[in-house]
């Protein structure tokens, strides 16, 4: 049976470990710790929020996200930053419950709509998300500015 609540911080070392299965699964590494997500993810300003997902009392999956703000919508959209479902759990309904409760939450809070990123080699990801009507908006190109050129680029700032 599916369950799925917001984290607490007693939900940290779960999450932690789901998120390095994630990693471990799109071939990433993890920088991230327990603190970063006790630090950020409560108190009066947390900078994201995240559902867990459990199968029969066990951490199945887990959802991340965080508001955006669009200047053309002049409101903000939700950022999926992660979903996950432990393989050995796939194909029980665990993802598509965990994108349910986050849409709902969309909804709920008046967000015109919802973003996330699939990596292009993640087929079995890409099909559900077609199969639920996501749309894939391939005109738009993913930028990153980290590490050292974050690091000129702001050192330019006057």
């Amino acid at each position: 049976m599916i369950s799925i609540h917001p984290i607490t911080e007693k939900d940290v070392p779960a999450l932690m470990t789901l998120i390095k299965e994630l990693a471990d699964y799109e071939h990433l590494a993890v920088v991230a710790t327990e603190s970063d997500f006790l630090r950020d993810g409560f108190g009066a300003n947390p900078k994201f929020r995240a559902l867990i997902a459990e199968w029969e009392g066990k951490p199945a999956g887990y959802a991340m996200f965080y508001d955006f703000y669009s200047s053309f919508q002049g409101r903000c959209g939700l950022f999926l930053e992660d979903i996950y479902v432990r393989t050995e759990l796939r194909g029980k309904g665990i993802g598509k419950a965990l994108l349910a409760h986050v849409a709902n939450i969309a909804q709920q809070e008046n967000y015109f709509g919802m973003q996330w990123e699939v990596l292009d080699w993640n087929q079995p990801a890409v099909d559900f998300y077609e199969r639920i009507g996501g749309k894939f908006m391939d005109e738009w190109r993913l930028v990153a500015l980290t590490g050292d050129g974050l690091r000129k680029v702001a050192g330019e700032a006057k």
